[in-house]
């Protein structure tokens, strides 16, 4: 199915919708409104309309959305109604703890190859996959058809695993690594900094005394 360009706000919701939907299928719960779904979500009812009606009509005026058909439509929207491997660069806490969770939710987007530098780490297994060397990840990569990259590394060696990523032919990337990396531009590139999220968040801490503060 193919959709006109979506804003990346919309297409960031779209996984909070299916999460929510997700709990309400497994509790058999058939139909929700988006009135319901907004209120949980903490999100304009117009807005989640809106959002949805970009991919097609998925609801019926007065009863709502068949839960179990809107989260068949979402992960087909998502691409997660297909198998997508993933390879991670990074075997340390951060990168073994991604692994772990992957792994728990039991989902069509599966890390499927894990690496690392440190010759230490070479033959660990992290849920039943055994750390691979950095030298056979292009390799490894095309053999598998991985078509995300997850870096968890040190920021001086981030660039460096994403150039190998780009040999290897991945289309999207998501860096852990404190650092800006440069790659193709046919190539996604997602950035999680806890640092910069934490940060912001401080920027918030005490708001409203200084706020009144300055009336």
């Amino acid at each position: 199915m193919k959709f006109p360009k979506i804003s990346e706000a919309v297409v960031r919701r779209l996984p909070m919708y299916l999460r929510y939907l997700n709990e309400l299928a497994k509790s058999d719960v058939q139909t929700v409104s988006s009135q319901d779904l907004g209120r949980r979500l903490d999100l304009n009812p117009a807005q989640i309309r809106k959002d949805l009606a970009y991919f097609g009509e998925f609801g019926k005026k007065g009863i709502g959305y068949d839960v179990g058909y809107l989260v068949e439509k979402i992960r087909g929207i998502l691409k997660l109604d297909q198998e997508i491997r993933v390879a991670l660069v990074g075997a340390g806490n951060l990168g073994q703890a991604l692994c772990n969770y992957n792994a728990y939710l039991k989902d069509n987007m599966r890390i499927s190859a894990v690496f690392d530098a440190n010759p230490n780490r070479i033959g660990e297994r992290i849920n039943q996959l055994a750390v691979q060397p950095m030298e056979e990840l292009v390799r490894t990569v095309r053999e598998q058809n991985v078509r995300i990259g997850i870096i968890t590394v040190p920021a001086t060696e981030a660039q460096r695993v994403a150039d190998q990523f780009v040999e290897a032919g991945v289309e999207g990337i998501m860096n852990f690594a404190p650092a800006i990396i440069k790659v193709p531009s046919q190539i996604r590139v997602h950035y999680a900094d806890f640092t910069i999220e934490l940060q912001s968040l401080a920027y918030y801490l005490n708001r409203g005394e200084t706020e009144e503060e300055e009336e």
